[in-house]
């Protein structure tokens, strides 16, 4: 049985009482804490924390908790974020060619792993149209080139507005999202295909072969305005050997790319993610 929760993700400056002081606005307002998880960065010196607690008994109404909370948070110094788990996010999957990612993400959501609608997919490209017509979402192909990008972004924005999107996912979508479109929609999660901060750019797979290394990986983050470099969210990799030619570091790449970025949307999702200085806490 699913029951109703609110989470609190919660970060500020670091000081005594403060995993007190948040609890007790749950429990004197009647609620009943499910889950709690929390992290000091003394270098930073930063608390952050995730709490998730049941509606149902909560004394006090949905639209009150907000304020309620900021009358806490302020004093505080704190950053915080509201979430309830009857919101459904929307999510608009970004992709070129390569539609192992896309399959992935849409076959989870349709079993239910995770909980969010995929209304809309983007692609610079008309090939995997036939994957959205199988699943009944809307396709819009939309070439990019350098003497287009600004209007085309301005077309990619409208459609994001028009279908209410909260997250967009770059699926393998092979191009660079410019820093004026970032500004405008801050909310977007790039899969890329090695092991950040390695081999950044294009023809990872290709670089990594030419390097020689022993293992490949894959990294999941949020995407900023310098390339490859946004907080990293969830990464992992896989062991190759001198056997692996370029092809074999594709095929394996490929699994760790399905995985990774499935489990970046997840967290996200769930409302386990935390930024501060380009980095994460992902609360398990």
């Amino acid at each position: 049985m699913n029951r109703l929760t609110a989470t609190l993700l919660v970060s500020c400056p670091d000081r005594q009482g403060l995993v007190a002081k948040i609890a007790n606005f749950i429990y004197a307002n009647g609620g009943n804490i499910i889950h709690a998880d929390q992290h000091t960065d003394f270098a930073a010196g930063l608390f952050l924390t995730r709490i998730e607690w049941q509606l149902e008994g909560f004394h006090l109404a949905r639209e009150l908790i907000a304020p309620a909370f900021e009358a806490i948070a302020r004093p505080l110094e704190a950053q915080w974020q509201l979430h309830f788990s009857d919101t459904i996010p929307r999510l608009a999957i970004w992709v070129s060619r390569q539609e192992h990612c896309l399959f992935d993400l849409i076959l989870r959501q349709q079993a239910k792993e995770f909980a969010a609608e995929i209304p809309l997919i983007i692609s610079n490209h008309p090939d995997l149209e036939s994957v959205a017509k199988q699943f009944g979402i809307d396709y819009y192909y939309i070439p990019v080139g350098k003497d287009n990008k600004a209007a085309q972004e301005e077309q990619q924005l409208k459609l994001l507005h028009q279908y209410d999107i909260d997250l967009i996912v770059l699926a393998k979508y092979m191009q660079i999202l410019s820093p004026e479109f970032i500004s405008q929609f801050p909310q977007a999660i790039n899969i890329h295909h090695s092991f950040l901060p390695a081999f950044v750019g294009a023809n990872p797979y290709q670089k990594a072969y030419e390097r020689g290394v022993k293992i490949i990986g894959a990294t999941a983050h949020y995407v900023t305005s310098e390339l490859d470099a946004g907080p990293i969210i969830e990464q992992d990799v896989v062991r190759i050997s001198h056997r692996d030619e370029v092809s074999d570091l594709i095929r394996k790449g490929k699994d760790l790319e399905r995985v990774v970025l499935a489990r970046a949307v997840r967290s996200h999702l769930q409302h386990r993610i935390l930024i501060y200085d380009n980095k994460t806490v992902v609360f398990e």
